[in-house]
């Protein structure tokens, strides 16, 4: 029965959880590399009186740098056993879904505020940054995962070290061990 109980929770540790709390990790990493980028240039220590300093420009630039932390970290860490060679369109999706994730949180931030009337500052983290990243975070969680680091993907690292395992068994020598059952079998018959 321990065995069992053993087995399962190994199971879903090296399945699910080991991933998530190594996503925990990167995406706490990215949120205060999001927050801190993103106060550092609203309070203009990176300049006064441009683009970068306004709420919108300051909330895209210090996303889209947390965007790219995070695929680094979980590429190279979270999912690296399902990484892909293909990089460029591994980042691509990864963006698509991360621009999924932020739409979510903008939309509870505009239900709250618009529909339910809920305008304080209190409200507003509150559906954007508790509800709208929880819910995203969910999605990209899911996304990454099962889609831009699947395990499925024809161009995985996981996948292509399969193949390559499955080829080394099919296609090359024979350990020892067989190859003295052949040479023993030819000294029985020619000798």
């Amino acid at each position: 029965m321990s065995t069992t109980l053993a087995s399962i929770a190994s199971r879903l540790w090296n399945g699910l959880l080991a991933y998530a709390v190594k996503f925990g990790i990167v995406g706490l990493i990215g949120l205060v590399i999001d927050v801190t980028l993103f106060n550092l240039l609203r309070l203009g220590v990176f300049g006064d009186d441009n683009w970068a300093q306004s709420a919108i420009g300051a909330k895209v630039i210090s996303t889209s740098v947390a965007i790219i932390f995070n695929w680094l970290g979980n590429r190279y860490w979270t999912f690296r056993k399902h990484r892909r060679r293909n990089y460029l369109r591994e980042f691509a999706e990864y963006v698509v879904v991360s621009l999924g994730g932020m739409a979510i949180a903008l939309i509870c931030l505009w239900i709250s505020h618009h529909l339910l009337g809920y305008t304080s500052l209190v409200a507003d983290n509150i559906s954007t940054n508790v509800v709208g990243l929880a819910l995203g975070t969910a999605f990209r969680f899911v996304l990454y995962r099962y889609w831009v680091f699947g395990h499925h993907r024809a161009d995985g690292l996981s996948n292509l070290a399969r193949v390559e395992e499955a080829q080394r068994t099919l296609f090359e020598e024979p350990d020892a061990a067989p190859h003295s059952a052949t040479s023993t079998l030819g000294r029985n018959h020619g000798g």
